[in-house]
C-alpha cells in the first residue's frame, strides 16, 4: 500500500466565477477513537483533507472505517484525540448551526409535529427568524424537495424517501456552512435511492451549498462526488482522493465509469494495487 495519499484525477474546474473557492474545511491529522468494555478503539489515524466552498466531498470506505466517526468529529459531537478541525479557520468546539447533519434513520423527525413544523421548528429554536418568516422559509424548502403539497402531514404518513427529503428540506433550511449527510440512503430501496441522488445532485445546483457525504457504495461516492476521499479498513487512514466531477447521474452505464469503480475497489481492499 502506498505510503502517502494519491490524487487520480486531475483538479476539476470549478465554476465559472473568476476567483477559487476558499478552504471552508480543513481537517489535519485527525485520530479518534472510542471505548468500549474491554478497550479503547482506535477510530481513524491520521486523516486529514480540505474542503472547499461548494465541494461534494465524500468519505469512502468499508465498514468500520471510521467515515461516520469523522462526519461527526466535524459535527462537533466527538472531539479527537489528536489533530484539528476547522471552520473557516476556527476551531470546531462542540456542535453549531453552521454544520447540519442528516442521519440514515428515518425516525429522526419528532412524529407529533407537521411535516412543515418539523422544518420550520429548528429556525425558531436558533432564533434566526420569526415565526412567519420561519414558515415562509420552510415552505421554500419544502417546495425545493417536492413536499409542499404535505406541509400539513405527519411523518407517519410519509415514505422513508420522503422522510428524508424532509430531513435535507429541514437540514437546507438552516443554511449551514456544511450540509452533512451519514449514509443518508442506504436504507433505500434501489429505485428510490436513485431518486434522492438525482435529488440531492438538482438541490446542489439550485441551492449552491457544501456537501460532506458518508457512503459505503462506490457508485454512489461517483455519482454524489465531485471529489473523493478513500479510507482503509480499520482504523481509518488516507489510501487516495481523487476526483470525480466527470461523472453525472447518467453515468453508471459508461466503460469509465465502470472502470473508476473496479479501481476504487482495489485501491480500497488490495494492497498490492500500484498507482499510476
Amino acid at each position: 500500500m502506498a505510503a502517502n495519499p494519491t490524487v487520480l484525477y486531475p483538479p476539476p474546474e470549478r465554476d465559472n466565477s473568476s476567483a477559487p473557492s476558499a478552504k471552508l474545511l480543513t481537517v489535519d491529522n485527525v485520530n479518534l477513537e472510542y471505548r468500549t468494555r474491554e478497550r479503547i478503539v482506535r477510530a481513524t489515524h491520521q486523516v486529514s483533507f480540505d474542503v472547499y466552498g461548494g465541494d461534494r466531498f465524500v468519505l469512502l470506505g468499508p465498514s468500520g472505517c471510521g467515515k461516520s466517526t469523522l462526519l461527526k468529529a466535524v459535527a462537533g459531537f466527538i472531539e479527537p484525540v489528536a489533530g484539528t478541525i476547522q471552520i473557516d479557520g476556527k476551531p470546531v468546539q462542540g456542535p453549531g448551526a453552521d454544520r447540519i447533519v442528516v442521519f440514515q434513520e428515518f425516525d429522526q423527525l419528532p412524529p407529533w409535529k407537521t411535516v412543515l413544523q418539523n422544518v420550520a421548528f429548528p429556525l425558531r429554536v436558533a432564533k434566526k427568524l420569526s415565526r412567519a418568516e420561519a414558515r415562509e422559509r420552510a415552505l421554500h424548502f419544502l417546495d425545493k424537495v417536492g413536499l409542499a403539497a404535505f406541509a400539513d402531514a405527519y411523518p407517519h404518513t410519509l415514505s422513508g424517501g420522503m422522510k428524508q427529503r424532509v430531513a435535507i428540506a429541514r437540514a437546507l433550511a438552516m443554511q449551514p456552512r456544511v450540509l452533512l449527510m451519514d449514509e443518508p440512503f442506504a436504507a433505500l430501496d434501489a429505485l428510490t435511492r436513485r431518486k434522492m441522488q438525482e435529488e440531492l445532485l438538482r438541490l446542489w445546483d439550485e441551492a449552491s451549498f457544501t456537501l460532506l457525504f458518508v457512503t459505503h457504495s462506490i457508485e454512489e461516492a461517483l455519482i454524489v462526488g465531485n471529489r473523493i476521499l478513500l479510507l482503509t479498513p480499520h482504523p481509518g487512514r488516507v489510501r487516495a482522493e481523487l476526483n470525480s466531477h466527470q461523472f453525472t447521474k447518467d453515468s453508471s452505464g459508461r466503460s469509465d465509469f465502470q472502470q473508476s469503480v473496479a479501481r476504487i475497489h482495489r485501491l480500497l481492499f488490495d494492497d498490492t494495487e500500484a498507482v499510476q
